[in-house]
């Protein structure tokens, strides 16, 4: 063998050595499940009541242990219109110049105060990027995996992540939209975008 391609052939070697493998961005998963995350960013709710469509949006702060939940809901001039709080026996939301309601669970709270359910139970999951799937299975996300049917009727759509160029993907944009067996439930759709950290 002539010395140039023995240089040649030595210097591919250790730039192989020297790099490391990379997980293709398309199919890397997202981080391993955190008990103690704290994330901010809007949320953008559509909903049907008695024929007519009522938008609502704004901005949220999430904090969660591995047994509470806190949310503070803020309207889009920043004004906290509501908190949640959630522990493992019940479920308080405190609305501006209301009493406090409380429930054994969150779903049941807010399907009391508002007249439907705010899935705050799976966005626990949701956020992270994990889901329950309709088989009882755990889904995780990625960009090629990006969308899902959950085990209590919504469809999970991973839309954008915070950092295209990352090999471990976070959830930028997740759009959910309520349905049974495949069909829009009183046509409800949620949009969450996180803020990056």
């Amino acid at each position: 063998m002539k010395r140039p391609l023995l240089i040649a052939l030595a210097m591919a070697v250790l730039a192989g050595c020297a790099t490391t493998p990379s997980v293709p961005r398309s199919t890397a998963a997202v981080a391993a499940y955190q008990d103690n995350i704290e994330l901010a960013g809007g949320i953008f709710i559509s909903y049907t009541r008695d024929g007519k469509r009522e938008p609502l949006n704004g901005s949220f702060v999430w904090r969660q242990t591995k047994t509470n939940t806190d949310i503070r809901l803020n309207s889009p001039t920043g004004q906290t219109v509501a908190v949640i709080n959630v522990t493992p026996r019940s479920a308080t939301l405190t609305e501006s110049g209301k009493p406090p309601k409380s429930a054994p669970d969150v779903d049941t709270l807010t399907a009391q105060t508002l007249g439907w359910t705010l899935p705050v139970s799976g966005m626990r999951d949701w956020l992270q990027g994990y889901a329950t799937d309709r088989d009882g299975k755990r889904f995780v996300a990625s960009p090629a995996n990006n969308n899902v049917i959950t085990r209590d009727g919504w469809k999970l759509e991973y839309v954008s992540w915070q950092d295209d160029s990352a090999a471990v993907p976070q959830p930028k944009r997740i759009d959910a939209t309520r349905i049974v067996l495949g069909e829009a439930v009183d046509d409800m759709q949620i949009r969450v975008v996180i803020r990056p950290q």
